[in-house]
């Protein structure tokens, strides 16, 4: 690949990878407007890599406090808010592994165009919205149970549709559940870490069977490239919604959604 490639593409995944805003979307748009070839199954679960670290990297003392407390659950410890919150991360994340295993071929199929990604985009565009400024309350994300976990692990699995977006839709969910812009978007961002590997460990098992040379420079260079602007996107991110909202967010998910229905219709 060529370099300039490389680093569209893992700004691309770095920043969209947690922003409400959709990276399918925006990832369509690469071939559609280049001349680019296929940047190839390895450097897609490079740029994963280098977000999963990002993420990793920002919460690691959020998730080493998660993991202790999770495994003296199950060893019979007390169960404290760092264990609940890690209990919940994973009754989160059942809902989106089972859809993807059971419709796998119909979402990498039909419903990968142009126009789905567009309504996706729109539609829980002004879910997100609505849920910004209608239903938002003060709960953290310390203070979820049982059923909040499931329901926004199911609207997780919805992000399955291109254009959802899995951050944006699981914010959506949490903002609706009465918690507040900085929590839901922590809680989103923590959902991302097993969806991540469950995802990148996928492409993995395929990368194994594929014969196609690795190039290991720009597989290192999109690592690094996509884990930088993702660590930044995060950062600013959630000082951003503190202070200005999901607003912003909602009117570039629909006015991209209207261009692309304009480019693919």
């Amino acid at each position: 690949m060529e370099w300039l490639q490389v680093v569209v593409l893992s700004l691309i995944q770095g920043i969209s990878e947690f922003l409400p805003i959709s990276s399918s979307a925006h990832l369509i748009l690469v071939p559609a407007l280049t001349n680019w070839p296929d940047q190839g199954l390895a450097f897609d679960v490079a740029l994963h890599v280098g977000s999963l670290g990002a993420v990793v990297v920002y919460f690691q003392h959020e998730l080493w406090r998660m993991l202790k407390s999770w495994r003296d659950s199950l060893t019979g410890g007390k169960t404290d808010q760092d264990a609940r919150l890690a209990w919940w991360v994973i009754v989160a994340t059942i809902p989106v592994g089972l859809v993807g295993l059971a419709f796998k071929d119909l979402i990498e199929g039909q419903m990968r165009s142009g126009v789905v990604i567009a309504v996706g985009l729109i539609v829980f565009g002004l879910v997100l919205g609505y849920a910004d400024r209608r239903k938002r309350g003060s709960r953290s994300e310390y203070q979820l149970g049982f059923k909040d976990a499931i329901l926004i692990g199911l609207a997780q699995a919805l992000a399955l549709i291109p254009g959802t977006s899995r951050s944006g839709i699981t914010m959506t969910a949490a903002l609706m559940l009465g918690m507040s812009r900085e929590a839901s978007a922590r809680f989103s961002f923590l959902l991302s870490i097993p969806v991540i590997v469950l995802a990148g460990g996928l492409e993995t098992l395929n990368l194994l069977g594929d014969p196609v040379p690795v190039d290991w420079s720009a597989m290192i260079g999109g690592t690094l490239l996509s884990g930088i602007s993702a660590y930044l996107c995060i950062h600013y991110f959630l000082e951003f919604i503190a202070r200005i909202g999901m607003q912003p967010f909602v009117i570039y998910r629909i006015v991209f959604g209207l261009w692309l229905f304009w480019f693919f219709w």
